[in-house]
């Protein structure tokens, strides 16, 4: 829970339910949130049934991968009242984050790494709490109603609760989709300890479409609105800390940070608009950094190059994995031989690994005449296996 500001002096305002759901959507409005929705935090039994075996079925199916947290704290992840048992309504926040073309241009410049447009600005987390808090301070000095923030860092179902208040439904790509900012919405929420009228819930606008099923380079989607995140790039590059499995590093593509496809193939993005808040406008050194440039990237480049950014939060030794994969899809053997040769020789094993495959992708008499003395010197196992199992 966040913890609440000293109490004001003055007696806290007289607002009817509906005044007071009036008097947040205006601030939060005010404050910048592109949309903002409210429900009720008690869920009937049979939806909250229907949602702990849906998550149940996710995690025994093992499509969580190393995301272990989604398995756990299930009953609090299926009702907001099971993480707060004073919650009466869930909030719903969002911010748009749209780009203003579609991202996925981006990948056929093979020598220059795809960065998933939610992590080309600034680390939306720290955007999002900021204001969070700054409505729930508006809500506390005036009000008096207690209040939990949340931003990703609690298990709360927060596409769901998104639908429940209205601002979109969850689509077969199993993220939100909005009739009028398409896929590209930032959610976070409040729960209040007071009830006030819920919004009407969206319904489902899919229909017979599978454009963002189809667009999937990896086919993480075993059925509509279920995902494999074994599969999915955007975990693979982000969530996912060992080297990725090898069937699926050709279809990395020079993706280095998350992927945008199934979400840009989307038809509700027709009615998308790019993003206005500042701090989300892509930084320069952000969009399409060359391949080569970030492969030389030592931790304290790393950190001070990602500052204030999501891309940060994974650390250099993965996000230069994911850099020496992209060059061995890159194609270019003249320009990015050098780059991978270098990282051979790097002290993390992970990146070595990654570089290994690389070698042999750009250039196999190159990767021959090294392998020998390569076993008989590497000294992690799993770079080892790199260079046996590349045939």
């Amino acid at each position: 829970m966040a913890r609440l500001p000293p109490t004001p002096k003055r007696p806290p305002r007289r607002a009817t339910p509906r005044e007071l759901r009036d008097a947040i959507r205006d601030e939060a409005l005010r404050l910048g949130f592109d949309a903002v929705g409210f429900a009720a935090a008690a869920l009937a039994p049979e939806a909250r049934a229907r949602r702990l075996a849906e998550l149940t079925q996710f995690v025994e199916q093992g499509f969580q991968g190393d995301m272990g947290w989604l398995g756990e704290r299930r009953a609090e992840r299926a009702d907001p009242q099971g993480l707060w048992p004073e919650a009466r309504t869930v909030v719903s926040l969002a911010l748009n984050y749209g780009p203003d073309s579609d991202p996925r241009a981006g990948q056929a410049a093979r020598e220059h790494g795809a960065i998933s447009v939610y992590a080309q600005g600034r680390d939306y987390h720290d955007v999002m709490k900021t204001r969070l808090k700054a409505l729930g301070r508006f809500i506390w000095d005036n009000y008096r109603h207690s209040i939990k923030v949340f931003v990703d860092t609690a298990p709360l179902m927060e596409k769901p609760s998104a639908q429940a208040a209205g601002l979109g439904w969850q689509g077969k790509h199993t993220n939100l989709v909005s009739r009028r900012f398409g896929s590209w919405l930032f959610l976070g929420e409040l729960l209040l300890s007071v009830e006030l009228p819920a919004d009407a819930a969206e319904s489902d606008h899919c229909g017979q479409c599978r454009a963002c099923l189809d667009a999937c380079p990896t086919a993480a989607f075993p059925a509509p609105y279920r995902i494999d995140a074994r599969r999915c790039i955007s975990y693979l590059t982000i969530e996912h800390e060992g080297a990725i499995d090898r069937e699926l590093r050709a279809a990395l593509g020079n993706r280095i940070y998350g992927c945008d496809d199934c979400l840009a193939a989307c038809p509700w993005n027709k009615f998308a608009r790019a993003a206005q808040e500042a701090a989300f406008v892509p930084r320069p050194d952000l969009a399409l950094p060359a391949l080569v440039e970030l492969a030389a990237l030592d931790d304290q480049a790393f950190r001070r190059r990602f500052a204030g950014t999501a891309i940060k939060r994974i650390g250099r030794d993965r996000f230069v994995r994911n850099v020496a994969y992209a060059l061995g899809n890159s194609g270019a053997p003249q320009a990015a031989l050098p780059a991978v040769e270098r990282l051979l020789a790097d002290s993390s094993p992970l990146v070595r690994g990654a570089a290994v495959w690389a070698l042999a992708e750009l250039d196999r008499h190159r990767f021959d005449r090294l392998r020998r003395d390569a076993l008989a010197a590497e000294s992690d196992a799993g770079v080892r296996a790199e260079w046996g199992a590349t045939t």
